[in-house]
């Protein structure tokens, strides 16, 4: 069944919305800004880290937790770059996307640090999308 023109409009606002959160995340993580980092994500929103090198996967999960991560992140100052965001829209409020992403370290003359991607689950919340779940897996690192 062929969806509406105002269906396919909503559709496109919610595509671009989407697309705009990772582009937000990378620039909040150049910047430090916590407060809008934090914005981001759902009250319970997740984060996890994994690795090819390793079979250990980091969990940080709520407000709290995540607030103390990325405070923490600006020891090391990580500049990461996003690329090819694909976006699944799976209804009313809820989508699934990957994006692909390569780091450097700011501390370190832009020296980088790896490469992988994130599998994200999103949701709308009060008319807002936001990251319900970021599951970072790093496909190469330089050690150090």
């Amino acid at each position: 069944m062929a969806r509406s023109p105002e269906q396919q409009l909503a559709d496109l606002l919610d595509r671009e919305a989407i697309r705009d959160l990772p582009v937000r995340y990378c620039h909040y993580v150049w910047t430090n800004d916590v407060d809008a980092m934090m914005s981001l994500f759902t009250e319970d929103g997740l984060l996890s880290t994994a690795s090819d090198a390793e079979d250990a996967v980091r969990e940080i999960r709520g407000a709290q937790a995540l607030r103390d991560f990325y405070v923490g992140l600006d020891r090391v100052k990580p500049r990461p770059y996003i690329h090819n965001h694909v976006v699944e829209l799976l209804g009313e409020a809820r989508a699934r996307g990957a994006c692909y992403v390569e780091l450097r370290l700011a501390t370190r003359q832009m020296a980088p640090l790896g490469t992988g991607y994130y599998d994200d689950d999103y949701v709308k919340q009060g008319g807002t999308w936001k990251f319900a779940a970021r599951r970072y897996r790093a496909i190469r690192g330089t050690e150090g």
